[in-house]
């Protein structure tokens, strides 16, 4: 029996909670993210409604250029706690149909649902079903995609937004991708599909055709990824749970900066956050990256891996710290500035060679304090020096 499997995908999630909490906002406009500030806001969209988009605003668009292009709009700040809440009661309702279920982000997750036909009808049937379960305990709507894997899954999930659904039947996976641009593939960044249109492979049919040899020349092992996608090849598994693959804070400055004292004492801060988020989650981090964004937007992310994984905000800033006086240019003024972990793993970390146990006995104690304290009055309740 083929794999059937389902990508669920919540419809402009953000905004639409912020519809679903405040109804008023039905049919207008709205855009979650920074103070636009009258146009002079600093920061980005992080999610923009559909009758926001048919101004042009999108997320990652920095604010102001959203409020120039839609200063009718309703702009609001997000609220991810609210956000992981109603992402978990989607979560229960998909488990209603299967428990092997993939959730790859907040708002979408991906359903092995092979041999549930017997429980809950053919594919168009589960997936209405799903639809309706969603719509109904939580008035939200979801667009869903069916395959016979992830890949064409996700893409298919994406064909008919809102409140959308297509299936590829089986065998038909690599007719369904041939004529989609070869972008639609994940793992194809701009540079990578500005490479592909240089050989003349614009489509995702073209790319499936092309020598795979060749590919590898120009792309090493990434050229035999990209021919088997193309082919519809994608034989990775529904992996059970959510896992976190990075965790970062960033910071827009008001006015561009370029005091240094200013700019390690956000980084404290924003390590600190990241630190907090990473032991709220049970996890730690090996690797830490740095974001700068300069005044004229051009962007550099630094990072180092470290031998053992850390949750604490110095051994955090330490590293941060040391990739920004490593690296900034002095004579260029800082827009953005951000912090980040990856290379997550859970559980107890082993000991470096030269780590002192009873040192990192009484950090855990003090982080664990911190964290009690901040929970019960607030993130402003206690700082360290570092940042004042």
């Amino acid at each position: 029996m083929p794999r059937l499997i389902a990508h669920v995908d919540m419809d402009c999630f953000f905004a639409a909670v912020e519809v679903l909490d405040d109804p008023s906002l039905r049919g207008r406009p709205v855009i979650v993210g920074a103070d636009p500030q009258g146009g002079k806001g600093r920061g980005v969209v992080s999610a923009a409604s559909y009758e926001a988009r048919k101004f042009g605003v999108h997320s990652a668009m920095p604010v102001s250029r959203a409020f120039a292009l839609c200063p009718q709009g309703v702009f609001l700040p997000g609220r991810m706690g609210r956000y992981s809440e109603i992402s978990g009661k989607i979560m229960e309702i998909l488990k209603g149909f299967t428990p092997q279920i993939e959730q790859i982000s907040v708002d979408e997750a991906f359903l092995d649902l092979s041999g549930c036909q017997r429980l809950f009808g053919e594919p168009r049937e589960i997936a209405r079903k799903i639809k309706t379960a969603i719509k109904s305990r939580l008035s939200l709507t979801a667009s869903v995609g069916m395959g016979s894997n992830k890949l064409v899954a996700k893409i298919a999930s994406d064909l008919q937004k809102p409140d959308g659904l297509v299936i590829v039947p089986s065998g038909e996976e690599k007719e369904f991708l041939a004529l989609m641009p070869s972008g639609k593939l994940w793992g194809v960044g701009p540079k990578t599909a500005d490479r592909l249109k240089q050989m003349g492979l614009e489509t995702i049919g073209q790319l499936a055709e092309y020598d795979p040899k060749r590919l590898e020349t120009v792309f090493g092992k990434m050229g035999t990824y990209l021919h088997e996608r193309a082919n519809a090849i994608d034989n990775d598994a529904v992996s059970q749970g959510y896992q976190v693959k990075s965790m970062g804070r960033e910071h827009t400055y008001d006015e561009d900066t370029g005091s240094k004292e200013d700019i390690h004492r956000m980084l404290l801060t924003l390590s600190e956050q990241v630190a907090a988020s990473l032991r709220a989650e049970g996890v730690k981090g090996r690797t830490i990256t740095l974001k700068l964004r300069y005044q004229d937007f051009e962007t550099h992310t630094y990072g180092r891996t470290l031998e053992t994984a850390v949750d604490n905000a110095i051994e955090i800033n330490a590293i941060a710290r040391m990739l920004f006086d490593k690296n900034w240019q002095t004579f260029r003024k800082i827009r953005l500035i951000g912090v980040s972990a990856s290379n997550l793993n859970q559980g107890e970390d082993q000991l470096g060679l030269f780590d002192d146990p009873k040192k990192k006995i009484k950090n855990e104690k003090l982080d664990k304090a911190v964290d009690e304290i901040r929970e019960r009055y607030g993130r402003k309740a206690v700082k360290r020096a570092g940042e004042m």
